[in-house]
């Protein structure tokens, strides 16, 4: 049984440890704050060149011969890019973005196909090796503020490995900001641009759109109205050539959202799990304080027994 000076010995190391999830809660908030204004900075900036790029396409006559927008004939191995976080103590933050990796290599794998990973931050990086797979490449040192130009870098070794043909297709999952509680798994297609979700369903909402209705002619009024949309659009130069200058900018500032968004997750993720420590450390001290009171309640009870009994002895 627990003495009493074990008993206080242990709700002090509780309490240091409540005063370091405590400040790294309070770090991380401040942080959050920091990365939640870059992303709504950004995000407008995104889906802009989203948009054009799209429109881009619609407009062109012609694809131009850009390798980016040229699917492989054979699809043999595929790149999974994970983006993770430098450090730990964030919850599942980083647990989940490397089980969904891990489930889709085994639908690649399934398929008869090969997986190339690719990680950000040391957590993907140290999991990947440790599960024993060959690591294409590893990006570290940058997750609590990534710069573009570290997105330029990914974006750069991930074009070249699908231009050189080592890779055939690139995906990358990522955590969604939403809110400090909610963080959800993204998964999205990089390369080539004609299989990334650039390309595919869904319209901006200033094509318009039929809104879901069954009416036909509802439906035909809002596709004239995309086309009138897209007719008031201007080229110069032609929208092939603006096409092959987008497509580059389009696989960098993808993936600098994707880092973005991992980043305000992380620090959301870790605020919530260490407002959780705290609570828990302040749990734990109420009961070791009331086990502690209990404990010496029944030594004084004791030693109350023990004179009584003494006293007795002597009348």
């Amino acid at each position: 049984m627990a003495t009493n000076k074990d008993i206080k010995g242990r709700i002090s190391s509780v309490k240091n440890i409540q005063k370091i999830t405590s400040a790294m809660q309070m770090v991380a908030a401040a942080r959050l704050r920091r990365a939640e204004q870059r992303i709504e900075h950004l995000r407008p900036y995104a889906e802009a060149i989203r948009r054009m790029t799209r429109r881009a396409v619609e407009a062109a006559e012609n694809i131009p011969s850009l390798p980016l927008l040229q699917e492989h004939e054979n699809v043999e191995r595929v790149g999974l890019l994970l983006v993770t976080g430098d450090r730990g103590l964030a919850g599942g933050f980083n647990s989940q973005i490397i089980r969904a990796g891990n489930r889709r290599r085994q639908e690649i794998e399934q398929e008869g196909h090969q997986v190339a990973w690719y990680a950000s931050g040391r957590r993907g990086v140290s999991s990947i090796e440790f599960r024993g797979f060959e690591l294409s490449g590893g990006y570290v040192g940058f997750t609590d503020r990534p710069s573009y130009s570290d997105a330029r870098g990914i974006a750069d070794d991930l074009t070249t490995q699908y231009v050189d043909g080592k890779v055939d297709r690139v995906e990358i999952f990522y955590n969604g900001y939403v809110s400090p509680l909610v963080q959800e798994v993204r998964h999205e297609t990089l390369l080539p641009l004609q299989q990334a979700d650039i390309l595919g369903e869904g319209s901006d909402g200033d094509e318009g759109s039929d809104g879901g209705r069954e009416d036909g002619g509802q439906a035909e009024g809002a596709d004239d109205a995309a086309d009138q949309s897209r007719s008031l659009w201007i080229y110069e130069p032609d929208p092939e050539e603006i096409l092959r200058r987008l497509a580059p900018d389009y696989v960098e500032i993808s993936i600098y959202r994707a880092l973005l968004e991992s980043t305000a997750s992380e620090h959301g993720a870790r605020m919530t799990a260490m407002r959780s420590a705290s609570d828990n450390a302040r749990e734990l001290i109420d009961d070791l304080t009331l086990e502690a009171n209990r404990q010496r309640q029944a030594e004084i009870t004791q030693e109350i027994m023990e004179v009584v009994a003494g006293a007795e002895g002597l009348g």
